[in-house]
């Protein structure tokens, strides 16, 4: 353990508890039942955890985002269009949770508690972010806030489709996010069209100065 960093343990703490939580939820308990299972002292569930459950349900989504761009690095192509890498890194972040769905829906529940609503809001904004870098996306202008803003609830949606999805391979999830990623790209197609237009149209208009200096020439003299 000498050999550990304390993301290390926090990393194999949750991921030991995903196996007690559909029996104790996201608790002191299951984490120390993790504890255990990783031979880590009984006291080191509230030494990495300071605040409590919502620590270890914020540190798993972190840990998600983490292993979701390690995996997109294997899927994704150089000739994949936006939508489809969106696609591939959503699909792979909730297939590897697959087997731990009843662990991911208490993770919402103790998200959605009126006292933790500000650190959900952010962790989903996080997440957004991480999926749109993971396809590839290095935008740092306006379109930075509208593609995220999009893709949150779209993700969002999509997950919990996913947690009630009893589906053969979730194959009802996939379509439903195909649908809404296809609305969503066609949404920013249209955006970028319009913006194109308007700036087309203002650039070949005089400068604000221009005009008005025109103005000031145009103004009748006043009689002395």
């Amino acid at each position: 353990m000498t050999d550990l960093t304390l993301d290390d343990m926090r990393d194999q703490l949750v991921l030991a508890a995903l196996a007690h939580i559909p029996f104790d939820g996201w608790s002191l308990r299951a984490l120390r039942h993790a504890a255990q299972d990783c031979d880590f002292d009984a006291s080191v569930p509230e030494r990495l955890f300071p605040h409590g459950v919502i620590d270890a349900v914020e540190h798993f989504t972190r840990l998600a985002d983490v292993r979701m761009a390690d995996d997109a690095q294997a899927l994704l192509t150089d000739g994949d269009k936006v939508r489809d890498r969106l696609f591939k890194v959503i699909q792979a972040r909730l297939m590897r949770w697959q087997d731990h769905k009843e662990a991911v829906r208490r993770a919402l529940s103790v998200y959605a508690l009126p006292t933790n609503l500000t650190r959900a809001a952010a962790a989903t904004a996080r997440t957004a972010d991480a999926i749109w870098r993971a396809a590839g996306d290095r935008s740092n202008d306006f379109n930075w806030y509208t593609k995220r803003a999009s893709l949150t609830g779209i993700y969002a949606a999509t997950l919990l489709y996913w947690l009630d999805d009893s589906s053969e391979e979730s194959v009802e999830t996939w379509n439903y996010l195909h649908r809404r990623l296809d609305g969503m790209v066609a949404a920013i197609k249209t955006r970028q069209s319009i913006q194109k237009k308007v700036e087309k149209t203002f650039s070949h208009l005089p400068g604000p100065f221009a005009l008005l200096a025109q103005a000031r020439r145009l103004r009748p003299r006043m009689p002395t």
